[in-house]
């Protein structure tokens, strides 16, 4: 298949390369750049736990001088990808959820006690799920910190335009509800939803699906894990019957 990854940096790339070697054509158009800029100090006095769910908060964290801190403290991961960056910043005791957000409340709370601290959510500006709330429900004390922002690009490339304008483009691959959104604001933009029938959109999760309401009727398909290997199978499994 022709697939278009849309994830920002250094994700993208990374993606690209295994698509790539499964035998797909790949082009990368990044929709969201990440920035330090304007955003929280990370401050952990107090903290029993650290909560990621993304590994751009990882990234922020490895910017920052309480890494040396936190390296010490247990930390609650959103998956396989982000236990394995941490793992590679020197974190000792890492704990790792289903794949989504959500399932790391129970995770936590089925290993902490409310009154054993401070949670620190290491947080982007944009939350697809609100933590602080589920945690805060089960008498949790959490400081949600904002460590990292996403900035949205404004535009396609020349070279993705004619992509879609060439119906060069067989599926898109859309890895949170912000990159759906934008993705669907810059189809209108350059006016291009004629492409859009015939083009398949893997998305990670139906709320992520569901930042692509603004286009009507398009082909959607969601793995049924929320794990990157599960969208690879997704993919791969598409990819044979378009070539039936």
């Amino acid at each position: 298949m022709r697939l278009l990854v849309t994830r920002p940096e250094p994700d993208a790339m990374k993606l690209a390369g295994r698509l790539e070697q499964e035998g797909h054509e790949v082009a990368v158009e990044p929709l969201m750049r990440l920035t330090l800029d304007d955003t929280d100090p990370i401050d952990l006095d107090g903290a029993s736990a650290l909560i990621v769910t993304s590994r751009n908060a990882l990234r922020a964290l490895r910017a920052s001088p309480a890494l040396a801190e936190a390296r010490h403290i247990p930390i609650f991961v959103v998956g396989k990808a982000t236990a394995a960056e941490a793992r590679s910043m020197g974190f000792e005791r890492i704990l790792v959820g289903a794949g989504r957000a959500a399932d790391l409340v129970p995770a936590v709370a089925a290993t902490l006690d409310s009154t054993d601290g401070l949670l620190i959510h290491l947080a982007g500006e944009n939350l697809a799920f609100d933590l602080k709330s589920e945690f805060e429900l089960l008498g949790f004390r959490v400081l949600q910190t904002t460590v990292y922002r996403m900035q949205a690009t404004e535009a396609f490339s020349a070279s993705t335009i004619d992509a879609f304008a060439d119906e060069e483009i067989d599926g898109v691959i859309l890895m949170s509800p912000q990159t759906a959104r934008i993705y669907a604001h810059l189809i209108a933009r350059h006016r291009l939803a004629y492409a859009i029938p015939k083009i398949v959109h893997f998305c990670m999760s139906t709320a992520i699906a569901g930042g692509l309401a603004t286009l009507g009727q398009v082909r959607i398909t969601i793995p049924d894990r929320p794990t990157i290997e599960g969208l690879l199978a997704e993919i791969e499994l598409t990819a044979a019957q378009w070539d039936e």
